[in-house]
């Protein structure tokens, strides 16, 4: 027994050491690492291993990092704070003033608003252009274009890309591809091993999915691409929670499970809702009636996933009479969570963009998107129906 007490044992103990280890990920929200010596510090920056400032890195995340990549088969991929910290971290640290950047033309909103407003400012030109008609895409190619940004399934639009023939244009022009992959996750697509130069995700969606953490993901093919991309993580501070990194990772163990589920109930929700008289279309990849629907099949292989959209008669009235009549199906501007949600564009994602702009993309004042979630199929069409009925006055 210490006979003279400490003044203080603040810091005064080590890590607990063990012959057995943690089942489960251990969360570690240390924001700063210890070294023994300056020489230490020194090698471990110059090799790049080890921890020093959470900022640089952490466990958390680089434990996420690893079972994302399994997915999308790549290798030393990034977490950020968001999905727009991904996307912003690769315009960050690749892109120059005098860059001009192409973007598919149905973007999500906040992605439009950062090539619309954001980039100018820092002296970057970006234009759009239909990413399902390559012609199009080719056409708005200029001399400066330094990459190209799609969406594989759009967001609300659930219009299917011509990854061919964008991978193809981007080969050609030596241009890179940056592909967002956050609707179709790699279980329908994988960006890299089509040739994409980089894939984006929103981890916040389906592969965390439970609307409890706030995440984003970048894996690049070419190292000195990924070096770059982390750099301006770093530097602009764009590094995410050990707490939400932790959530992330839980979630991500039933992926598989939640989005097979999902999909199912997905298929048979846009079947019912196509056969009810107030509703003027339902856009889901697999029915034969979607724009792309050939290219969905192939290039999905036969898959629709878990997300569709459909349009309501009756404009604004008639989607505030929806929205109502369905409180035990959460109206929130997100998804790839648990829980079915229903999200209403033009108030949300696309309301900085002008009636006669969201016109241009089929998002009207009835448009609503679908986040189909692990409910009971059968419970899910029963309570959209009625919501649906409820629109008739």
């Amino acid at each position: 027994m210490t006979k003279t007490p400490p003044t203080s044992i603040v810091r005064r103990t080590g890590w607990p050491t063990s012959v057995s280890r943690p089942v489960v990920t251990p969360l570690q929200p240390s924001v700063v690492y210890a070294s023994p010596d300056p020489d230490a510090l020194d090698a471990q920056y110059m090799e790049k291993s080890g921890y020093t400032y959470a900022r640089e890195g952490h466990p958390n995340a680089e434990v996420l990092a690893q079972k994302i990549d399994m997915l999308e088969g790549a290798k030393n991929g990034i977490i950020t704070g968001s999905g727009m910290s991904a996307i912003g971290a690769v315009f960050l640290g690749l892109l120059k003033a005098g860059d001009h950047v192409l973007g598919g033309d149905q973007l999500y909103g906040r992605s439009l608003r950062l090539m619309t407003q954001d980039l100018p400012r820092l002296g970057m030109t970006t234009s759009f252009a239909d990413p399902t008609d390559v012609a199009a895409m080719r056409a708005a190619i200029r001399p400066e274009t330094r990459m190209i940004l799609v969406e594989v399934m759009s967001n609300p639009t659930i219009r299917v890309a011509d990854m061919e023939g964008i991978t193809a244009l981007a080969q050609e022009k030596g241009v890179l591809l940056v592909v967002d992959n956050t609707f179709t996750t790699p279980r329908l697509y994988r960006p890299l091993d089509a040739g994409a130069d980089i894939v984006v995700h929103s981890v916040t969606k389906l592969l965390a999915g439970h609307s409890d953490a706030t995440l984003g993901y970048v894996a690049t093919r070419d190292p000195d691409l990924r070096t770059k991309i982390n750099d301006a993580n770093v530097t602009w501070g764009l590094t995410p929670s050990p707490f939400d990194c932790w959530l992330a990772e839980r979630g991500l163990h039933s992926f598989d499970l939640r989005l097979d589920r999902a999909e199912a109930t997905a298929g048979k929700l846009a079947e019912a809702l196509a056969g009810l008289p107030q509703i003027s279309r339902v856009i889901y990849p697999t029915r034969p009636d979607h724009p792309d629907h050939n290219r969905a099949m192939g290039l999905l292989g036969g898959r629709g996933g878990n997300m569709l959209s459909f349009e309501l008669k009756g404009g604004r009235a008639a989607a505030n009479a929806l929205t109502r009549a369905a409180p035990e199906i959460a109206f929130a501007p997100t998804l790839g969570d648990v829980g079915t949600t229903l999200s209403h564009p033009a108030s949300s994602s696309h309301r900085g963009l002008t009636p006669e702009g969201r016109a241009a993309l089929g998002i009207s004042e009835g448009f609503f998107r679908v986040s189909v979630g692990i409910e009971d199929a059968g419970l899910l069409i029963a309570e959209m129906t009625k919501a649906v009925a409820a629109t008739k006055s």
